[in-house]
């Protein structure tokens, strides 16, 4: 419940660009009341279900993939959800193998990279493993937007795993 009255004060007098308020009567049509208020969503392609949250959902955010001006292009990246300390925006390890010609063997190595989480993805925790996309850059470090939950669970969030 905290959580739902920051996010009404954040998004107190916003509204989504692409979506026309101020709808005019039209004459000899009946009246409709529905209380559900139009909302502008879109498919990001590459075989990616929008998440129900993003088309019922109320948010307001100008980076989400599914509800907001960013277009997914380029690179797809699975990883592990390694922190998400920051606001909107997580960290994942991607662990690799690097081959030294010398010794004919590989070593281990990892990256992490920043994504930005939509208010869509609400449940992301350390451990998960999560497609993310990538897409113009967003801030200084962020430059992936997160599309997908693959799976959830795990609690060793440092464990190497190869995919």
């Amino acid at each position: 419940k905290q959580w739902y009255q920051r996010r009404v004060a954040i998004t107190a007098g916003q509204k989504q660009p692409a979506v026309f308020l101020n709808k005019k009567k039209i004459v000899g049509a009946k009246a409709v009341k529905s209380g559900k208020e139009i909302r502008w969503t879109k498919n990001v392609g590459l075989g990616i279900k929008t998440p129900r949250e993003a088309i019922e959902g109320t948010y307001i955010d100008k980076k989400c993939p599914f509800t907001g001006d960013v277009a997914i292009r380029g690179r797809l990246l699975r990883g592990i959800v390694r922190s998400t300390k920051m606001k909107r925006t997580l960290t994942i390890r991607r662990d690799y193998l690097h081959y030294i010609k010398k010794y004919n063997r590989f070593e281990k190595r990892h990256k992490n990279i920043s994504a930005h989480v939509s208010p869509a993805f609400i449940d992301v925790k350390a451990g998960d493993t999560v497609l993310i996309g990538q897409c113009r850059p967003l801030s200084k470090t962020v430059k992936f937007n997160l599309l997908k939950v693959i799976t959830t669970a795990g609690d060793d969030k440092k464990k190497f795993s190869k995919f």
